[in-house]
Protein backbone atom coordinates (compact mmCIF):
# COMPACT_ATOMS: atom_id res chain seq x y z
CA UNK A 1 0.00 0.00 0.00
CA UNK A 2 3.17 2.58 0.40
CA UNK A 3 3.10 3.22 -2.96
CA UNK A 4 0.18 5.57 -2.65
CA UNK A 5 1.24 6.79 0.54
CA UNK A 6 3.59 9.83 0.79
CA UNK A 7 5.22 8.67 4.45
CA UNK A 8 4.30 6.09 3.18
CA UNK A 9 9.64 -25.99 10.24
CA UNK A 10 8.53 -27.95 10.30
CA UNK A 11 6.52 -30.85 9.43
CA UNK A 12 3.90 -28.21 8.96
CA UNK A 13 5.80 -26.38 6.21
CA UNK A 14 6.81 -29.35 4.67
CA UNK A 15 3.08 -30.79 4.22
CA UNK A 16 2.18 -27.36 2.73
CA UNK A 17 4.50 -27.33 0.30
CA UNK A 18 3.77 -30.87 -0.96
CA UNK A 19 0.25 -29.46 -1.39
CA UNK A 20 0.98 -26.55 -3.26
CA UNK A 21 3.11 -28.65 -5.73
CA UNK A 22 0.53 -30.78 -5.69
CA UNK A 23 -2.57 -28.93 -6.46
CA UNK A 24 -4.65 -29.41 -9.43
CA UNK A 25 -5.78 -26.54 -11.11
CA UNK A 26 -9.78 -26.68 -11.18
CA UNK A 27 -11.66 -24.90 -14.51
CA UNK A 28 -12.69 -22.28 -12.37
CA UNK A 29 -9.48 -21.57 -10.67
CA UNK A 30 -7.46 -22.35 -14.24
CA UNK A 31 -8.94 -18.64 -15.32
CA UNK A 32 -6.24 -16.38 -16.23
CA UNK A 33 -3.57 -18.77 -15.22
CA UNK A 34 -2.89 -19.98 -18.95
CA UNK A 35 -0.93 -23.64 -18.11
CA UNK A 36 1.48 -22.58 -14.87
CA UNK A 37 2.20 -25.48 -13.17
CA UNK A 38 1.63 -26.01 -9.45
CA UNK A 39 0.28 -22.56 -8.71
CA UNK A 40 0.54 -21.75 -5.08
CA UNK A 41 -2.63 -22.56 -3.62
CA UNK A 42 -2.11 -19.10 -1.80
CA UNK A 43 -6.23 -18.21 -1.93
CA UNK A 44 -7.87 -15.90 0.66
CA UNK A 45 -5.06 -13.81 2.36
CA UNK A 46 -3.96 -11.15 4.62
CA UNK A 47 -0.95 -8.46 4.98
CA UNK A 48 0.24 -8.66 8.48
CA UNK A 49 3.36 -6.82 10.87
CA UNK A 50 4.50 -3.84 8.31
CA UNK A 51 4.08 -1.47 11.12
CA UNK A 52 3.87 -3.27 14.50
CA UNK A 53 6.73 -3.16 17.17
CA UNK A 54 7.90 -6.85 17.08
CA UNK A 55 10.98 -6.27 15.04
CA UNK A 56 12.40 -3.73 17.28
CA UNK A 57 11.43 -6.15 20.40
CA UNK A 58 8.31 -5.77 21.01
CA UNK A 59 7.74 -2.26 21.96
CA UNK A 60 4.39 -0.60 20.86
CA UNK A 61 3.93 -4.45 19.06
CA UNK A 62 -0.29 -5.50 18.92
CA UNK A 63 -0.18 -7.99 17.16
CA UNK A 64 0.10 -11.09 19.39
CA UNK A 65 0.74 -14.71 17.86
CA UNK A 66 -2.58 -15.80 18.36
CA UNK A 67 -3.61 -13.49 15.79
CA UNK A 68 -2.44 -16.17 13.31
CA UNK A 69 -5.14 -18.74 14.80
CA UNK A 70 -7.44 -16.09 14.16
CA UNK A 71 -6.72 -15.37 10.94
CA UNK A 72 -6.82 -19.06 9.37
CA UNK A 73 -9.92 -19.34 11.35
CA UNK A 74 -11.99 -16.41 10.06
CA UNK A 75 -11.19 -18.44 6.55
CA UNK A 76 -7.76 -17.00 5.61
CA UNK A 77 -4.82 -19.41 3.92
CA UNK A 78 -1.96 -17.27 3.84
CA UNK A 79 -0.09 -13.57 5.18
CA UNK A 80 2.04 -11.85 3.58
CA UNK A 81 4.75 -10.58 6.02
CA UNK A 82 5.51 -6.90 5.38
CA UNK A 83 9.24 -7.11 6.27
CA UNK A 84 11.41 -3.72 6.24
CA UNK A 85 14.92 -5.41 5.91
CA UNK A 86 16.99 -2.22 5.46
CA UNK A 87 15.95 -0.52 8.77
CA UNK A 88 17.76 -3.78 10.22
CA UNK A 89 20.72 -3.80 8.61
CA UNK A 90 24.17 -2.09 9.66
CA UNK A 91 26.99 -0.05 7.88
CA UNK A 92 27.87 -2.93 5.97
CA UNK A 93 24.40 -3.95 4.99
CA UNK A 94 24.80 -6.80 7.22
CA UNK A 95 21.04 -7.75 8.58
CA UNK A 96 20.29 -8.34 12.60
CA UNK A 97 20.49 -11.34 14.11
CA UNK A 98 18.14 -10.52 16.61
CA UNK A 99 15.55 -9.47 13.60
CA UNK A 100 16.31 -12.65 11.96
CA UNK A 101 15.11 -14.71 14.53
CA UNK A 102 11.79 -12.83 14.96
CA UNK A 103 11.15 -13.33 11.48
CA UNK A 104 12.15 -16.83 12.12
CA UNK A 105 9.55 -17.27 14.52
CA UNK A 106 7.20 -15.52 12.80
CA UNK A 107 7.31 -17.93 10.06
CA UNK A 108 7.29 -21.01 12.15
CA UNK A 109 3.99 -19.70 14.02
CA UNK A 110 2.33 -18.99 10.68
CA UNK A 111 3.04 -22.79 9.63
CA UNK A 112 1.55 -23.69 13.23
CA UNK A 113 -1.31 -22.26 12.40
CA UNK A 114 -1.39 -23.62 8.84
CA UNK A 115 -1.35 -20.58 7.09
CA UNK A 116 1.14 -20.16 4.07
CA UNK A 117 3.57 -17.43 4.97
CA UNK A 118 5.54 -14.97 1.98
CA UNK A 119 8.19 -13.22 3.03
CA UNK A 120 7.61 -9.20 1.41
CA UNK A 121 10.61 -6.94 1.72
CA UNK A 122 8.89 -3.82 2.03
CA UNK A 123 11.19 -0.83 1.21
CA UNK A 124 9.34 0.90 -1.09
CA UNK A 125 10.71 4.30 -0.20
CA UNK A 126 14.08 3.79 -0.74
CA UNK A 127 13.74 1.83 -3.54
CA UNK A 128 11.40 4.37 -5.24
CA UNK A 129 13.79 7.50 -4.24
CA UNK A 130 17.45 6.30 -4.47
CA UNK A 131 17.48 3.18 -6.93
CA UNK A 132 21.28 3.07 -6.99
CA UNK A 133 21.20 2.82 -2.46
CA UNK A 134 18.38 0.37 -3.39
CA UNK A 135 20.33 -2.20 -5.86
CA UNK A 136 23.39 -2.42 -3.28
CA UNK A 137 20.44 -3.30 -0.60
CA UNK A 138 18.56 -5.07 -2.38
CA UNK A 139 20.27 -7.66 -3.57
CA UNK A 140 22.34 -7.78 0.16
CA UNK A 141 19.42 -8.53 1.93
CA UNK A 142 18.19 -11.65 -0.35
CA UNK A 143 22.10 -12.96 -0.40
CA UNK A 144 21.29 -13.21 3.35
CA UNK A 145 17.92 -14.40 3.17
CA UNK A 146 18.71 -16.96 0.35
CA UNK A 147 21.07 -18.24 2.08
CA UNK A 148 19.02 -18.53 5.73
CA UNK A 149 16.08 -20.32 4.31
CA UNK A 150 18.22 -22.49 1.92
CA UNK A 151 16.10 -26.07 2.28
CA UNK A 152 14.12 -24.68 4.92
CA UNK A 153 10.43 -23.77 5.40
CA UNK A 154 9.81 -25.26 1.39
CA UNK A 155 6.40 -23.75 1.37
CA UNK A 156 7.45 -20.08 2.14
CA UNK A 157 7.37 -17.37 -0.94
CA UNK A 158 9.63 -15.01 -0.92
CA UNK A 159 8.71 -11.34 -2.69
CA UNK A 160 11.73 -9.57 -3.84
CA UNK A 161 10.40 -6.09 -3.52
CA UNK A 162 7.03 -4.46 -2.75
CA UNK A 163 6.01 -1.92 -5.09
CA UNK A 164 8.82 -0.70 -7.38
CA UNK A 165 8.11 2.33 -8.98
CA UNK A 166 8.53 5.96 -8.21
CA UNK A 167 12.30 7.20 -9.68
CA UNK A 168 12.47 3.01 -10.84
CA UNK A 169 12.01 2.43 -14.75
CA UNK A 170 10.81 -0.41 -16.03
CA UNK A 171 14.05 -1.40 -17.57
CA UNK A 172 15.48 -0.49 -13.90
CA UNK A 173 13.51 -2.75 -12.31
CA UNK A 174 13.51 -5.91 -14.54
CA UNK A 175 17.64 -5.68 -14.16
CA UNK A 176 17.25 -5.41 -10.46
CA UNK A 177 14.57 -8.29 -10.28
CA UNK A 178 16.64 -10.13 -12.51
CA UNK A 179 19.89 -9.76 -10.41
CA UNK A 180 18.12 -10.71 -7.14
CA UNK A 181 16.24 -13.63 -8.39
CA UNK A 182 19.63 -14.96 -9.78
CA UNK A 183 20.74 -14.75 -6.50
CA UNK A 184 17.92 -16.37 -4.73
CA UNK A 185 17.94 -19.34 -7.43
CA UNK A 186 21.85 -19.63 -6.57
CA UNK A 187 20.36 -21.31 -3.21
CA UNK A 188 16.44 -21.57 -3.82
CA UNK A 189 15.89 -23.13 -7.51
CA UNK A 190 12.53 -24.34 -7.26
CA UNK A 191 10.94 -22.10 -4.13
CA UNK A 192 7.74 -19.73 -5.40
CA UNK A 193 9.04 -16.26 -5.99
CA UNK A 194 6.51 -12.75 -6.24
CA UNK A 195 7.62 -10.67 -8.71
CA UNK A 196 5.94 -7.47 -9.16
CA UNK A 197 4.55 -5.54 -11.98
CA UNK A 198 5.86 -1.67 -11.79
CA UNK A 199 3.58 -0.02 -9.52
CA UNK A 200 1.80 3.17 -11.65
CA UNK A 201 -1.76 3.36 -12.23
CA UNK A 202 -1.17 2.11 -15.90
CA UNK A 203 -0.26 -1.30 -14.43
CA UNK A 204 2.26 -1.68 -17.66
CA UNK A 205 2.39 -5.24 -16.92
CA UNK A 206 3.44 -5.93 -20.35
CA UNK A 207 6.66 -4.19 -19.93
CA UNK A 208 7.71 -7.38 -16.95
CA UNK A 209 10.95 -9.40 -18.29
CA UNK A 210 10.88 -12.37 -16.24
CA UNK A 211 12.98 -15.45 -17.39
CA UNK A 212 11.30 -18.27 -19.93
CA UNK A 213 12.59 -21.24 -18.55
CA UNK A 214 11.64 -19.95 -14.78
CA UNK A 215 7.81 -21.15 -13.69
CA UNK A 216 8.63 -21.12 -9.97
CA UNK A 217 6.98 -17.28 -10.22
CA UNK A 218 4.07 -15.70 -9.47
CA UNK A 219 3.81 -11.98 -10.61
CA UNK A 220 1.70 -9.52 -8.28
CA UNK A 221 -0.04 -5.92 -8.64
CA UNK A 222 -1.74 -3.90 -6.12
CA UNK A 223 -4.63 -1.79 -6.94
CA UNK A 224 -6.03 1.44 -4.81
CA UNK A 225 -8.13 2.87 -7.73
CA UNK A 226 -9.28 5.07 -8.05
CA UNK A 227 -7.42 6.68 -5.23
CA UNK A 228 -9.93 9.62 -4.47
CA UNK A 229 -12.26 7.38 -3.27
CA UNK A 230 -10.07 4.57 -1.51
CA UNK A 231 -7.75 7.07 0.25
CA UNK A 232 -10.66 9.57 1.55
CA UNK A 233 -9.92 11.46 4.84
CA UNK A 234 -6.23 9.85 4.89
CA UNK A 235 -4.81 11.87 7.41
CA UNK A 236 -1.03 12.01 5.86
CA UNK A 237 -2.27 13.25 2.68
CA UNK A 238 -2.79 16.95 2.37
CA UNK A 239 -4.96 16.49 -0.60
CA UNK A 240 -7.07 12.98 0.49
CA UNK A 241 -7.24 14.26 4.26
CA UNK A 242 -9.47 17.19 2.65
CA UNK A 243 -11.70 14.47 0.39
CA UNK A 244 -14.74 12.78 1.25
CA UNK A 245 -17.07 11.15 1.53
CA UNK A 246 -17.37 9.42 -1.90
CA UNK A 247 -18.96 7.04 -3.60
CA UNK A 248 -18.13 3.71 -5.07
CA UNK A 249 -20.35 0.89 -6.66
CA UNK A 250 -22.42 2.15 -10.18
CA UNK A 251 -21.95 0.39 -13.33
CA UNK A 252 -19.43 2.95 -14.45
CA UNK A 253 -17.34 2.34 -11.22
CA UNK A 254 -17.37 -1.72 -11.67
CA UNK A 255 -16.70 -0.85 -15.32
CA UNK A 256 -13.11 1.21 -15.16
CA UNK A 257 -11.91 -1.84 -12.67
CA UNK A 258 -13.01 -4.65 -14.60
CA UNK A 259 -10.80 -3.18 -17.45
CA UNK A 260 -7.94 -2.78 -15.20
CA UNK A 261 -8.54 -6.17 -13.86
CA UNK A 262 -8.90 -7.64 -17.46
CA UNK A 263 -5.80 -6.09 -18.97
CA UNK A 264 -4.23 -8.07 -16.51
CA UNK A 265 -6.51 -11.34 -16.77
CA UNK A 266 -5.34 -10.98 -20.79
CA UNK A 267 -1.38 -10.84 -20.16
CA UNK A 268 -1.58 -13.47 -17.83
CA UNK A 269 -2.91 -16.13 -19.99
CA UNK A 270 -0.85 -14.82 -23.01
CA UNK A 271 2.27 -15.62 -20.59
CA UNK A 272 0.90 -18.15 -18.88
CA UNK A 273 1.59 -16.65 -15.50
CA UNK A 274 -0.46 -16.71 -11.96
CA UNK A 275 -1.26 -13.65 -11.02
CA UNK A 276 -1.78 -12.61 -7.08
CA UNK A 277 -3.45 -9.07 -6.22
CA UNK A 278 -1.10 -8.55 -2.89
CA UNK A 279 -2.85 -5.74 -1.69
CA UNK A 280 -6.15 -3.63 -1.81
CA UNK A 281 -8.27 -1.63 0.42
CA UNK A 282 -10.47 1.34 1.64
CA UNK A 283 -8.77 3.62 4.28
CA UNK A 284 -12.30 3.99 7.35
CA UNK A 285 -13.39 7.14 6.39
CA UNK A 286 -15.08 6.19 3.35
CA UNK A 287 -19.09 5.36 3.21
CA UNK A 288 -18.79 1.73 5.15
CA UNK A 289 -21.38 0.23 2.28
CA UNK A 290 -19.07 1.47 -0.75
CA UNK A 291 -16.03 0.32 0.90
CA UNK A 292 -17.89 -3.13 1.57
CA UNK A 293 -18.90 -3.25 -2.05
CA UNK A 294 -15.33 -2.13 -3.49
CA UNK A 295 -13.92 -4.65 -1.40
CA UNK A 296 -16.40 -7.77 -2.50
CA UNK A 297 -15.71 -6.42 -5.98
CA UNK A 298 -12.48 -6.83 -5.82
CA UNK A 299 -12.07 -10.10 -4.47
CA UNK A 300 -14.81 -11.56 -6.09
CA UNK A 301 -13.11 -10.40 -9.38
CA UNK A 302 -10.16 -11.99 -8.51
CA UNK A 303 -11.64 -15.25 -7.50
CA UNK A 304 -13.42 -15.54 -10.78
CA UNK A 305 -10.01 -15.33 -12.74
CA UNK A 306 -8.16 -17.90 -10.29
CA UNK A 307 -5.87 -15.12 -8.41
CA UNK A 308 -5.02 -15.06 -5.23
CA UNK A 309 -5.76 -12.00 -2.93
CA UNK A 310 -4.56 -10.29 0.24
CA UNK A 311 -6.21 -8.02 1.78
CA UNK A 312 -4.39 -4.55 3.23
CA UNK A 313 -3.93 -4.91 6.25
CA UNK A 314 -4.95 -6.49 9.53
CA UNK A 315 -4.56 -3.83 11.83
CA UNK A 316 -3.26 -0.21 11.93
CA UNK A 317 -4.81 1.67 8.90
CA UNK A 318 -7.46 0.51 6.45
CA UNK A 319 -7.92 -2.37 9.43
CA UNK A 320 -9.42 -5.82 9.31
CA UNK A 321 -9.41 -6.30 13.05
CA UNK A 322 -9.79 -4.08 16.03
CA UNK A 323 -6.57 -4.73 17.86
CA UNK A 324 -7.92 -3.42 21.11
CA UNK A 325 -10.91 -5.29 21.43
CA UNK A 326 -9.13 -8.53 19.73
CA UNK A 327 -11.70 -9.23 17.19
CA UNK A 328 -12.95 -8.74 13.26
CA UNK A 329 -14.48 -5.68 11.86
CA UNK A 330 -17.46 -7.72 10.87
CA UNK A 331 -18.28 -5.74 7.66
CA UNK A 332 -14.99 -5.78 6.06
CA UNK A 333 -14.26 -9.86 6.74
CA UNK A 334 -18.28 -10.17 5.60
CA UNK A 335 -17.25 -8.44 2.27
CA UNK A 336 -13.88 -9.98 1.74
CA UNK A 337 -15.23 -13.14 2.80
CA UNK A 338 -18.78 -14.03 2.50
CA UNK A 339 -19.11 -16.87 4.13
CA UNK A 340 -18.97 -15.44 7.72
CA UNK A 341 -22.00 -14.07 9.44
Amino acid sequence: MTAFRSHLQGAVGVLLAAALAAVLISPVNAAGQGASPAVAALGRGINILGYDGIWEGYQNAPFRHGNLAAIRKAGFSHVRINFFGVRHMDSGNILDDAVLHRLDTVIEQAFASKLIPILDEHDTDLCQRDVPECTVKLKAFWRQIAARYAGKYPALLFEILNEPGGNMTSAEWNGLLADCLAIIRETNPKRNVVVAVLNTEELPIDQLALPAGDRNLIVTFHYYLPLQFTHQGAPWSATFSKIGPLSWGSAEDEARAAVDFDKVRSWSEKEKRPIYLGEFGVYERAPAESRAKYLSFMTRSAEKFGWAWAYWQFDHDFAAFDSVRQRWKGDILRAIIPSVR
